[in-house]
């Protein structure tokens, strides 16, 4: 359940992130910017669903996967492909979410 909280929370922030660019940077309408805003207050929300206790803790730990997923945005939905480094990036970042959310005794 945890993967489903981070890859709802990063959907949402991304894309209401993305939905604010386009209104404000590409001059789209402002429906795509409250649209955003609103998706971006759904995430503040989802991000209340982790079982684990400490916000800082949870949001360290987001923070990587949301770097990966705004990789996998950036190919998929603005269709710039991924470099050697963008890839080597987010799997750092991925083995530091694995450490931080490593059962602790």
């Amino acid at each position: 359940m945890v993967l489903i909280w981070f890859l709802l929370a990063g959907i949402a922030e991304i894309g209401g992130g993305y939905l604010v660019w386009l209104w404000l940077r590409e001059g789209k309408s402002w429906y795509l910017g409250v649209a955003g805003g609103l998706s971006l207050f759904l995430y503040g929300i989802i991000a209340t669903f982790q079982s684990f206790p400490s916000f800082g803790r949870v949001y360290a730990a987001y923070g990587g996967v949301f770097i990966l997923l705004s990789v996998l945005w950036g190919w998929g939905i603005d269709k710039k492909t991924p470099d050697l480094y963008d890839w080597v990036g987010a799997s750092v970042c991925l083995v530091g979410v694995v450490v931080m959310l490593l059962p602790r005794s």
